[in-house]
Parts: structure tokens; sequence; C-alpha cells
């Protein structure tokens, strides 16, 4: 079974959508993520494998469709990233800010990887999962 860190993974999502204009910087959004959790009082991974992780994180949405080359007429850098209907979607169940978070990221923890695309689009059209 594949986990993924949700947190983190919301946060490279929301730096998608503000990316217009500068390339898209997983390491560096890694880092701020880290330091964010530890002035909140939280533990942290280890530094270097957070920013792999993100990278690798980056590498995935783009081959299963959750984010796509940013277009020219939209900000493009020729490294940043507009999210798709999929990583739009994967978003607001994930999205920290929006009460009852949590649940669909354990209905998505429960999947033996959540991020597939048959998986995903299965999981995320099923009305509970809000």
């Amino acid at each position: 079974m594949t986990t993924y860190n949700w947190d983190l993974i919301e946060r490279l999502l929301h730096e998608v959508q503000n990316s217009a204009g500068h390339s898209f910087a997983p390491r560096a959004y890694a880092e701020d993520h880290a330091a964010e959790k530890a002035s909140a009082g939280e533990p942290i991974d280890n530094l270097d494998h957070l920013k792999t992780l993100a990278c690798d994180y980056e590498k995935l949405l783009l081959e299963r469709g959750f984010i796509e080359p940013r277009p020219d007429h939209e900000g493009s850098t020729g490294n940043n990233f507009i999210l798709t209907p999929r990583g739009s979607s994967l978003l607001s169940l994930i999205d920290s800010s929006i009460p009852g978070n949590d649940h669909p990221r354990q209905v998505l923890d429960e999947q033996e990887d959540a991020l597939n695309e048959v998986t995903f689009d299965e999981v995320a059209s099923k009305a509970q999962i809000a």
C-alpha cells in the first residue's frame, strides 16, 4: 500500500495554483513546509528526504494528470504548472483549510494507491468521501 504525505502534496498543489510567472520549486516549497511545521511545534521529517519527496511528488502529479504545464498565456516560465480538473479535485479533498478534510484523507489512505488515476477518479466521484 502506498502512503502519501498529504500535507506536502497540499502545499505543492497550492504552489501550483500560485506559480504564474515564476518557476515551480518543489525543494524550496518542502523547505518552507518543514519550517512552518517546526515553528508550529510539529515534528518534521528529515529535510533532505522531504525535498526529495517533493520532487518525486512533482513528477508523480505531472505523470498522473493532476498538474500540467502552464500555457504561455497564463504566465508560463517553461517550468511551472496549472492544476488539471483531477488536481483541483484532489486539492479540494485534502485542503486543510476546509473543515472535515480528515475523512477524505483517511479514505484515500485506505486505497492501494490513492493517486493511481483510475483509483483516484473512482474514489473522488463518490459523494460520501467529502
